[in-house]
Protein backbone atom coordinates (compact mmCIF):
# COMPACT_ATOMS: atom_id res chain seq x y z
CA UNK A 1 0.00 0.00 0.00
CA UNK A 2 1.37 3.41 -1.00
CA UNK A 3 2.40 5.87 1.69
CA UNK A 4 0.34 9.06 1.71
CA UNK A 5 1.22 12.64 2.63
CA UNK A 6 -0.29 16.11 2.87
CA UNK A 7 1.36 19.52 3.18
CA UNK A 8 -0.16 22.52 4.95
CA UNK A 9 1.90 25.41 3.58
CA UNK A 10 1.86 28.65 5.60
CA UNK A 11 3.46 32.03 5.00
CA UNK A 12 4.75 33.59 1.81
CA UNK A 13 5.17 32.42 -1.78
CA UNK A 14 8.81 31.59 -1.05
CA UNK A 15 7.58 29.07 1.51
CA UNK A 16 5.11 27.71 -1.02
CA UNK A 17 7.98 26.93 -3.41
CA UNK A 18 9.68 24.96 -0.63
CA UNK A 19 6.45 23.02 -0.11
CA UNK A 20 6.32 22.30 -3.83
CA UNK A 21 9.87 20.96 -3.75
CA UNK A 22 9.08 18.64 -0.86
CA UNK A 23 5.89 17.41 -2.54
CA UNK A 24 7.78 16.93 -5.81
CA UNK A 25 10.37 14.70 -4.13
CA UNK A 26 7.78 12.67 -2.23
CA UNK A 27 5.67 12.13 -5.34
CA UNK A 28 8.75 11.04 -7.31
CA UNK A 29 9.50 8.54 -4.54
CA UNK A 30 6.07 6.92 -4.94
CA UNK A 31 4.09 8.70 -2.23
CA UNK A 32 0.48 9.69 -2.89
CA UNK A 33 -0.74 13.18 -1.97
CA UNK A 34 -4.10 13.22 -0.16
CA UNK A 35 -6.05 15.56 2.12
CA UNK A 36 -4.72 16.01 5.65
CA UNK A 37 -7.50 13.89 7.17
CA UNK A 38 -6.23 10.77 5.35
CA UNK A 39 -2.46 11.31 5.29
CA UNK A 40 0.07 8.99 6.88
CA UNK A 41 2.46 11.96 7.00
CA UNK A 42 1.35 15.54 7.55
CA UNK A 43 3.94 18.26 6.88
CA UNK A 44 3.25 21.76 8.23
CA UNK A 45 5.58 24.21 6.48
CA UNK A 46 5.80 27.24 8.76
CA UNK A 47 6.66 30.93 8.70
CA UNK A 48 8.40 32.85 11.51
CA UNK A 49 8.75 36.34 10.05
CA UNK A 50 6.54 38.15 12.57
CA UNK A 51 4.65 37.24 15.75
CA UNK A 52 1.35 36.69 13.98
CA UNK A 53 2.99 34.24 11.58
CA UNK A 54 4.55 32.32 14.46
CA UNK A 55 1.22 32.15 16.26
CA UNK A 56 -0.53 30.96 13.10
CA UNK A 57 2.04 28.18 12.72
CA UNK A 58 1.64 27.04 16.32
CA UNK A 59 -2.16 27.24 16.22
CA UNK A 60 -2.31 25.32 12.94
CA UNK A 61 -0.01 22.60 14.25
CA UNK A 62 -1.96 22.25 17.49
CA UNK A 63 -5.23 22.03 15.54
CA UNK A 64 -3.82 19.14 13.52
CA UNK A 65 -2.53 17.34 16.61
CA UNK A 66 -5.95 17.74 18.30
CA UNK A 67 -7.61 16.24 15.23
CA UNK A 68 -5.30 13.25 15.54
CA UNK A 69 -6.05 12.86 19.23
CA UNK A 70 -9.78 13.08 18.55
CA UNK A 71 -9.61 10.43 15.85
CA UNK A 72 -10.56 12.85 13.07
CA UNK A 73 -7.32 11.88 11.33
CA UNK A 74 -5.49 8.55 11.55
CA UNK A 75 -4.15 8.05 15.08
CA UNK A 76 -0.92 6.70 13.61
CA UNK A 77 -0.49 9.86 11.50
CA UNK A 78 2.95 11.45 11.86
CA UNK A 79 3.10 15.24 12.07
CA UNK A 80 6.26 17.03 10.95
CA UNK A 81 6.92 20.75 11.27
CA UNK A 82 9.19 22.24 8.61
CA UNK A 83 10.17 25.75 7.56
CA UNK A 84 11.28 28.91 9.31
CA UNK A 85 9.69 28.34 12.73
CA UNK A 86 11.16 24.86 12.90
CA UNK A 87 14.58 26.11 11.77
CA UNK A 88 14.64 28.90 14.34
CA UNK A 89 13.02 27.30 17.39
CA UNK A 90 13.33 23.52 17.05
CA UNK A 91 15.11 23.04 20.40
CA UNK A 92 12.43 24.98 22.25
CA UNK A 93 9.54 23.45 20.34
CA UNK A 94 10.60 19.86 20.95
CA UNK A 95 9.85 20.44 24.64
CA UNK A 96 6.78 22.67 24.33
CA UNK A 97 5.16 20.68 21.51
CA UNK A 98 5.96 17.00 22.20
CA UNK A 99 2.98 15.96 20.08
CA UNK A 100 4.96 16.90 16.94
CA UNK A 101 6.92 13.91 15.68
CA UNK A 102 9.83 15.81 14.08
CA UNK A 103 11.10 19.34 13.45
CA UNK A 104 12.83 19.84 10.10
CA UNK A 105 14.92 22.89 9.20
CA UNK A 106 14.91 24.78 5.91
CA UNK A 107 18.13 23.18 4.72
CA UNK A 108 16.83 19.60 4.88
CA UNK A 109 14.47 19.75 1.88
CA UNK A 110 16.63 17.43 -0.31
CA UNK A 111 16.44 14.78 2.43
CA UNK A 112 12.67 14.91 2.91
CA UNK A 113 12.08 11.41 1.52
CA UNK A 114 14.62 9.85 3.88
CA UNK A 115 13.28 11.88 6.79
CA UNK A 116 9.72 10.86 5.94
CA UNK A 117 10.66 7.18 5.90
CA UNK A 118 12.45 7.42 9.23
CA UNK A 119 9.61 9.29 10.89
CA UNK A 120 6.97 6.90 9.54
CA UNK A 121 8.95 3.90 10.76
CA UNK A 122 9.34 5.49 14.19
CA UNK A 123 13.12 5.50 14.07
CA UNK A 124 13.70 9.14 13.12
CA UNK A 125 15.33 11.97 15.01
CA UNK A 126 13.33 14.64 16.77
CA UNK A 127 15.26 17.48 15.09
CA UNK A 128 16.63 17.62 11.57
CA UNK A 129 18.45 20.88 10.91
CA UNK A 130 21.78 22.63 10.73
CA UNK A 131 22.73 25.78 12.61
CA UNK A 132 23.13 27.94 9.50
CA UNK A 133 21.30 27.20 6.26
CA UNK A 134 23.51 27.07 3.18
CA UNK A 135 21.20 25.06 0.94
CA UNK A 136 20.57 26.12 -2.66
CA UNK A 137 18.27 23.45 -4.12
CA UNK A 138 18.18 22.61 -7.81
CA UNK A 139 14.72 23.84 -8.76
CA UNK A 140 15.20 23.37 -12.49
CA UNK A 141 13.59 19.94 -12.91
CA UNK A 142 10.63 20.42 -10.58
CA UNK A 143 7.40 18.94 -11.90
CA UNK A 144 4.88 19.73 -9.16
CA UNK A 145 3.32 23.13 -8.39
CA UNK A 146 0.59 24.09 -5.94
CA UNK A 147 -0.36 27.16 -7.97
CA UNK A 148 -3.05 27.01 -10.67
CA UNK A 149 -1.90 25.89 -14.10
CA UNK A 150 -1.74 29.44 -15.47
CA UNK A 151 0.76 31.03 -13.03
CA UNK A 152 3.76 29.92 -10.99
CA UNK A 153 6.39 31.22 -8.59
CA UNK A 154 10.04 30.79 -9.55
CA UNK A 155 12.52 31.30 -6.72
CA UNK A 156 15.77 32.74 -8.08
CA UNK A 157 17.81 32.81 -4.86
CA UNK A 158 17.91 31.75 -1.23
CA UNK A 159 18.88 33.69 1.88
CA UNK A 160 19.55 37.38 2.41
CA UNK A 161 22.64 39.58 2.87
CA UNK A 162 20.76 42.54 4.37
CA UNK A 163 21.03 42.87 8.12
CA UNK A 164 17.87 44.97 8.52
CA UNK A 165 17.57 45.65 12.22
CA UNK A 166 13.98 44.38 12.55
CA UNK A 167 14.38 41.18 10.52
CA UNK A 168 15.60 37.69 11.49
CA UNK A 169 15.56 36.18 7.98
CA UNK A 170 19.39 36.00 7.57
CA UNK A 171 19.53 34.08 10.87
CA UNK A 172 16.93 31.66 9.56
CA UNK A 173 17.70 31.39 5.85
CA UNK A 174 21.42 32.16 5.80
CA UNK A 175 23.33 34.42 3.43
CA UNK A 176 22.30 35.10 -0.16
CA UNK A 177 22.81 32.35 -2.75
CA UNK A 178 21.78 32.96 -6.39
CA UNK A 179 20.63 30.15 -8.63
CA UNK A 180 22.63 29.91 -11.87
CA UNK A 181 20.77 31.77 -14.61
CA UNK A 182 20.71 28.70 -16.85
CA UNK A 183 18.91 26.82 -14.06
CA UNK A 184 16.28 29.55 -13.67
CA UNK A 185 15.73 29.81 -17.42
CA UNK A 186 15.30 26.05 -17.68
CA UNK A 187 12.46 26.19 -15.18
CA UNK A 188 10.80 29.16 -16.89
CA UNK A 189 11.10 27.47 -20.29
CA UNK A 190 9.49 24.29 -18.95
CA UNK A 191 6.64 26.23 -17.35
CA UNK A 192 5.79 28.35 -20.38
CA UNK A 193 6.02 25.30 -22.65
CA UNK A 194 3.15 23.77 -20.73
CA UNK A 195 1.04 26.91 -20.97
CA UNK A 196 1.84 28.90 -17.83
CA UNK A 197 0.93 32.53 -18.53
CA UNK A 198 2.57 34.32 -15.60
CA UNK A 199 6.01 33.75 -14.08
CA UNK A 200 6.51 35.44 -10.71
CA UNK A 201 10.20 35.77 -9.87
CA UNK A 202 10.78 35.71 -6.11
CA UNK A 203 13.62 35.80 -3.55
CA UNK A 204 14.24 37.58 -0.28
CA UNK A 205 15.65 40.33 -2.53
CA UNK A 206 15.41 39.81 -6.28
CA UNK A 207 17.52 42.90 -7.10
CA UNK A 208 20.53 41.34 -5.36
CA UNK A 209 20.43 38.43 -7.81
CA UNK A 210 23.93 37.55 -9.06
CA UNK A 211 25.74 40.06 -6.85
CA UNK A 212 26.87 37.25 -4.55
CA UNK A 213 28.70 35.78 -7.59
CA UNK A 214 30.05 38.88 -9.39
CA UNK A 215 32.39 36.86 -11.59
CA UNK A 216 29.38 35.18 -13.20
CA UNK A 217 28.22 38.42 -14.79
CA UNK A 218 24.65 37.38 -14.03
CA UNK A 219 22.23 40.07 -12.84
CA UNK A 220 18.49 40.50 -12.58
CA UNK A 221 18.47 42.72 -15.67
CA UNK A 222 20.34 40.05 -17.66
CA UNK A 223 17.92 37.39 -16.42
CA UNK A 224 14.89 39.46 -17.45
CA UNK A 225 16.29 40.07 -20.92
CA UNK A 226 17.09 36.39 -21.40
CA UNK A 227 13.65 35.30 -20.16
CA UNK A 228 12.01 37.92 -22.34
CA UNK A 229 13.46 36.15 -25.41
CA UNK A 230 11.88 32.80 -24.56
CA UNK A 231 9.01 31.77 -26.83
CA UNK A 232 5.41 32.08 -25.75
CA UNK A 233 2.87 34.65 -24.63
CA UNK A 234 3.41 35.17 -20.91
CA UNK A 235 3.99 37.75 -18.20
CA UNK A 236 7.18 38.12 -16.17
CA UNK A 237 6.51 39.66 -12.76
CA UNK A 238 9.29 40.61 -10.31
CA UNK A 239 8.53 40.60 -6.58
CA UNK A 240 10.53 41.67 -3.50
CA UNK A 241 12.97 44.23 -4.92
CA UNK A 242 15.20 46.33 -2.65
CA UNK A 243 15.63 50.08 -3.28
CA UNK A 244 19.39 49.94 -2.69
CA UNK A 245 20.12 47.65 -5.66
CA UNK A 246 18.10 49.12 -8.49
CA UNK A 247 20.36 50.09 -11.40
CA UNK A 248 19.90 51.98 -14.64
CA UNK A 249 20.30 48.68 -16.48
CA UNK A 250 17.46 47.15 -14.49
CA UNK A 251 15.19 50.15 -15.10
CA UNK A 252 15.89 49.89 -18.84
CA UNK A 253 15.10 46.18 -18.77
CA UNK A 254 11.72 46.92 -17.19
CA UNK A 255 11.03 49.58 -19.79
CA UNK A 256 12.21 47.61 -22.84
CA UNK A 257 11.17 43.99 -22.15
CA UNK A 258 7.60 43.59 -23.38
CA UNK A 259 6.93 40.45 -21.29
CA UNK A 260 7.96 42.16 -18.03
CA UNK A 261 4.79 43.61 -16.49
CA UNK A 262 5.10 47.25 -15.53
CA UNK A 263 4.81 46.57 -11.82
CA UNK A 264 7.50 47.28 -9.28
CA UNK A 265 7.25 45.62 -5.87
CA UNK A 266 9.64 47.63 -3.72
CA UNK A 267 9.18 47.33 0.07
CA UNK A 268 10.40 50.67 1.47
CA UNK A 269 9.34 50.24 5.12
CA UNK A 270 9.77 53.94 5.99
CA UNK A 271 11.00 57.30 4.74
CA UNK A 272 12.31 59.17 7.83
CA UNK A 273 16.10 59.43 7.50
CA UNK A 274 17.02 58.39 11.04
CA UNK A 275 14.60 55.44 10.94
CA UNK A 276 16.09 54.16 7.67
CA UNK A 277 19.60 54.55 9.10
CA UNK A 278 18.85 52.90 12.44
CA UNK A 279 17.03 50.03 10.74
CA UNK A 280 20.02 49.48 8.42
CA UNK A 281 18.02 49.85 5.24
CA UNK A 282 21.07 50.92 3.16
CA UNK A 283 19.13 53.80 1.58
CA UNK A 284 18.13 57.30 2.58
CA UNK A 285 15.02 59.32 1.72
CA UNK A 286 16.60 61.23 -1.15
CA UNK A 287 17.80 58.02 -2.84
CA UNK A 288 14.33 56.50 -2.51
CA UNK A 289 12.52 59.54 -3.88
CA UNK A 290 14.96 59.90 -6.78
CA UNK A 291 14.52 56.21 -7.66
CA UNK A 292 10.72 56.40 -7.58
CA UNK A 293 10.68 59.49 -9.78
CA UNK A 294 13.05 57.82 -12.23
CA UNK A 295 10.86 54.73 -12.41
CA UNK A 296 7.83 56.91 -13.10
CA UNK A 297 9.67 58.82 -15.82
CA UNK A 298 11.42 55.95 -17.60
CA UNK A 299 8.92 53.09 -17.38
CA UNK A 300 5.63 54.18 -19.01
CA UNK A 301 2.55 52.81 -17.27
CA UNK A 302 4.48 51.66 -14.21
CA UNK A 303 2.56 50.63 -11.11
CA UNK A 304 4.42 50.97 -7.83
CA UNK A 305 3.75 48.61 -4.94
CA UNK A 306 5.31 49.00 -1.50
CA UNK A 307 4.96 47.94 2.10
CA UNK A 308 5.56 50.04 5.19
CA UNK A 309 6.20 49.23 8.85
CA UNK A 310 4.44 51.48 11.32
CA UNK A 311 5.78 52.05 14.80
CA UNK A 312 9.42 51.06 14.34
CA UNK A 313 11.56 51.70 17.44
CA UNK A 314 12.27 55.40 17.82
CA UNK A 315 9.46 56.48 15.47
CA UNK A 316 7.99 59.80 16.59
CA UNK A 317 4.74 61.45 15.64
CA UNK A 318 6.79 63.70 13.35
CA UNK A 319 8.31 60.62 11.64
CA UNK A 320 4.83 59.16 11.20
CA UNK A 321 3.59 62.44 9.72
CA UNK A 322 6.55 62.46 7.31
CA UNK A 323 5.67 58.94 6.17
CA UNK A 324 2.03 59.97 5.67
CA UNK A 325 3.10 62.93 3.51
CA UNK A 326 5.40 60.66 1.51
CA UNK A 327 2.53 58.23 0.84
CA UNK A 328 0.32 61.12 -0.29
CA UNK A 329 3.01 62.49 -2.61
CA UNK A 330 4.03 59.29 -4.37
CA UNK A 331 0.55 57.72 -4.67
CA UNK A 332 1.50 54.06 -4.77
CA UNK A 333 -0.81 52.03 -6.99
CA UNK A 334 -0.65 49.15 -4.51
CA UNK A 335 0.57 49.18 -0.90
CA UNK A 336 0.30 47.54 2.49
CA UNK A 337 1.10 48.58 6.07
CA UNK A 338 2.11 46.39 9.00
CA UNK A 339 2.52 47.37 12.64
CA UNK A 340 6.08 46.71 13.82
CA UNK A 341 6.64 43.27 15.34
CA UNK A 342 9.39 43.10 17.99
CA UNK A 343 11.40 40.05 16.92
CA UNK A 344 13.83 38.51 19.39
CA UNK A 345 17.48 38.22 18.36
CA UNK A 346 17.19 41.33 16.17
CA UNK A 347 18.85 44.69 16.74
CA UNK A 348 15.54 46.53 16.65
CA UNK A 349 14.19 44.44 19.53
CA UNK A 350 16.83 46.02 21.79
CA UNK A 351 16.36 49.58 20.56
CA UNK A 352 14.76 52.22 22.76
CA UNK A 353 12.23 53.62 22.89
CA UNK A 354 9.90 50.88 21.69
CA UNK A 355 6.62 52.31 20.43
CA UNK A 356 3.55 51.15 22.36
CA UNK A 357 1.58 48.48 20.50
CA UNK A 358 -1.59 50.59 20.55
CA UNK A 359 0.30 53.47 18.95
CA UNK A 360 1.74 51.16 16.28
CA UNK A 361 -1.75 49.96 15.43
CA UNK A 362 -3.23 53.46 15.39
CA UNK A 363 -0.51 54.76 13.07
CA UNK A 364 -0.88 51.73 10.78
CA UNK A 365 -4.62 52.36 10.56
CA UNK A 366 -4.03 56.01 9.67
CA UNK A 367 -1.65 55.01 6.90
CA UNK A 368 -4.08 52.44 5.60
CA UNK A 369 -6.81 55.08 5.40
CA UNK A 370 -4.52 57.29 3.29
CA UNK A 371 -3.63 54.38 1.04
CA UNK A 372 -7.31 53.48 0.64
CA UNK A 373 -8.09 57.06 -0.41
CA UNK A 374 -5.26 56.90 -2.95
CA UNK A 375 -6.59 53.58 -4.22
CA UNK A 376 -10.05 55.06 -4.79
CA UNK A 377 -8.59 57.87 -6.90
CA UNK A 378 -6.28 55.55 -8.84
CA UNK A 379 -9.12 53.10 -9.47
CA UNK A 380 -11.40 55.84 -10.77
CA UNK A 381 -8.63 56.97 -13.13
CA UNK A 382 -8.76 53.49 -14.70
CA UNK A 383 -12.42 53.80 -15.68
CA UNK A 384 -12.96 53.71 -19.48
CA UNK A 385 -9.47 52.27 -20.01
CA UNK A 386 -8.74 48.98 -21.77
CA UNK A 387 -6.62 46.68 -19.60
CA UNK A 388 -5.08 43.32 -20.39
CA UNK A 389 -5.97 40.84 -17.67
CA UNK A 390 -5.20 37.25 -16.75
CA UNK A 391 -8.35 35.37 -15.73
CA UNK A 392 -7.85 33.52 -12.41
CA UNK A 393 -11.36 32.15 -11.90
CA UNK A 394 -14.81 32.58 -13.46
CA UNK A 395 -15.49 36.32 -13.23
CA UNK A 396 -12.20 37.15 -11.47
CA UNK A 397 -9.02 38.40 -13.12
CA UNK A 398 -5.85 40.33 -12.39
CA UNK A 399 -4.20 43.13 -14.31
CA UNK A 400 -0.51 44.05 -14.63
CA UNK A 401 -0.63 45.89 -11.26
CA UNK A 402 -2.01 42.89 -9.36
CA UNK A 403 0.26 40.13 -8.08
CA UNK A 404 -1.36 36.86 -7.00
CA UNK A 405 -2.73 36.70 -3.45
CA UNK A 406 -1.50 40.14 -2.32
CA UNK A 407 -3.18 42.73 -4.54
CA UNK A 408 -6.65 43.52 -5.83
CA UNK A 409 -8.85 41.87 -8.43
CA UNK A 410 -10.67 42.85 -11.60
CA UNK A 411 -14.23 41.58 -11.88
CA UNK A 412 -14.85 40.47 -15.47
CA UNK A 413 -17.44 38.67 -17.56
CA UNK A 414 -17.64 35.10 -16.15
CA UNK A 415 -17.66 33.67 -19.66
CA UNK A 416 -14.00 34.62 -20.19
CA UNK A 417 -11.84 31.45 -20.17
CA UNK A 418 -9.88 30.82 -16.97
CA UNK A 419 -6.11 30.82 -17.35
CA UNK A 420 -6.10 32.99 -20.46
CA UNK A 421 -5.41 36.64 -21.23
CA UNK A 422 -8.23 38.98 -22.20
CA UNK A 423 -8.58 42.69 -22.98
CA UNK A 424 -11.36 44.32 -20.97
CA UNK A 425 -12.78 47.80 -20.52
CA UNK A 426 -13.01 49.09 -16.93
CA UNK A 427 -16.39 50.60 -16.06
CA UNK A 428 -16.19 51.10 -12.27
CA UNK A 429 -13.90 50.77 -9.23
CA UNK A 430 -14.01 50.45 -5.46
CA UNK A 431 -10.55 50.91 -3.90
CA UNK A 432 -8.32 48.13 -5.28
CA UNK A 433 -11.27 46.32 -6.92
CA UNK A 434 -12.01 47.13 -10.57
CA UNK A 435 -15.08 46.15 -12.57
CA UNK A 436 -15.02 45.48 -16.30
CA UNK A 437 -17.80 45.32 -18.86
CA UNK A 438 -19.90 42.20 -18.33
CA UNK A 439 -18.92 41.77 -14.68
CA UNK A 440 -22.44 42.50 -13.55
CA UNK A 441 -23.49 39.25 -15.18
CA UNK A 442 -21.49 37.25 -12.61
Amino acid sequence: MRRTFAIDSLGCAKNLVDSELMADRLLAAGYEQVEAARADLLIINTCAFIDSAKQEAINTTLAHTRNREAGKTPREQKIVMTGCLSQRYAKDLRHSMPEVDAFVGVDCEPDIVRIAEEVLMGCGEKIYSTKISRLLPDYGDKEFYYTPTHFAYVKIAEGCNHACAYCAIPRIRGWYRSRPMSNVLREIRALTARGVKEINLIAQDTTYYGLDRPASGETLSALLRAANELPGDFWLRVLYTHPAYWTDALIRAFAECDKVVKYVDIPLQHIAAHILEEQRRRTGPEHIKKLLRKLREEVPGIGLRSTFISGLPGETEADHAELCEFVKEFRFERAGVFPYSQEEDTLAAKMRPQVHHATRTRRANELNMLLAANADEIGQACVDRMIRVLVDAPGIARGPWDAPDVDGAIHVNPSLPVGEFADVRIVDSIAYELFAEGAQDS
